[in-house]
């Protein structure tokens, strides 16, 4: 490739415009970022409006994005399973609909831009990981969400925050939102460290990251190995979303 015709590549991908969205149990976040990974615009913030039908989520982001100005694509964290751009669970969300939605397909539709969505917990991992070894993330906010890694390849998604973790409940019911109001600081960060040790011995990680707007509330010493990371992250993985 001639040097003049690389520059000219280098500055078209430079100039590459992500709407990056974050849905989350509690609100839905949007940002437009550069190529690496800074918000271009402010982080806009509603209520999600849990119980609802998809379509009325999918109404409220195009309405949510409208004073963000362009964007070429679009990248999408989801508190579910996502296998190629269609849903199939939203445990957090709240309306059986949401079972098999195509969401990405709808939102390229509404949008008019090609659409990338993952679980939000992956996209966060993107954002953070080094790309070194056995990386793991998991995030704490309404429920428990969690994403591995191997060498910077993304895994398959495990919803292991529905397997059984302790007195027969899973770890989105011990861990979540609502089980941190019921039983208090003490109590929660108690079932956080024991799930930091059996995700240990399930996955032997070399790093864990945690993110997720709960994190904040840890208020015990991590392990070198263990940090907290931003909850921005869950937006500026949406760049590596499109290079994943």
């Amino acid at each position: 490739m001639e040097p003049h015709a690389q520059h000219d590549l280098i500055a078209v991908v430079e100039g590459i415009r992500t709407l990056a969205i974050d849905i989350g149990g509690r609100h839905l976040k949007a940002s437009v970022i550069d190529e690496a990974g800074r918000m271009l615009t402010a982080r806009e913030r509603v209520d999600t409006p849990v119980g609802r039908p998809p379509g009325d989520i999918v109404e409220t982001l195009v309405r949510l994005v409208a004073s963000l100005g362009t964007f070429d694509r679009v990248a999408v964290g989801f508190p579910g399973v996502v296998r190629s751009g269609r849903v199939l669970t939203a445990p957090n969300l709240g309306h059986a609909a949401w079972k098999g939605f195509d969401l990405a397909g709808a939102l390229a539709a509404a949008y008019v831009k090609p659409v990338r969505v993952a679980n939000d917990a992956d996209v966060q991992g993107l954002a953070v990981i080094r790309g070194q070894g056995v990386e793991m993330v998991i995030t704490l906010g309404t429920g428990f969400g969690t994403g591995l890694y191997q060498d910077g390849r993304m895994a398959p998604h495990l919803e292991l925050a529905h397997h059984r973790f302790r007195k027969g409940e899973t770890y989105d019911e011990q861990l979540g939102n609502a089980a941190r109001k019921h039983v208090g600081a003490r109590k929660w960060n108690k079932r956080v460290r024991k799930a930091i040790r059996n995700l240990r011995a399930l996955t032997t990680f070399d790093h864990l990251y945690i993110g997720g707007g709960n994190a904040r509330l840890l208020d015990f010493e991590l392990d070198p190995d263990v940090s907290v990371v931003s909850n921005d992250a869950g937006m500026k993985g949406g760049v590596a979303l499109w290079r994943a």
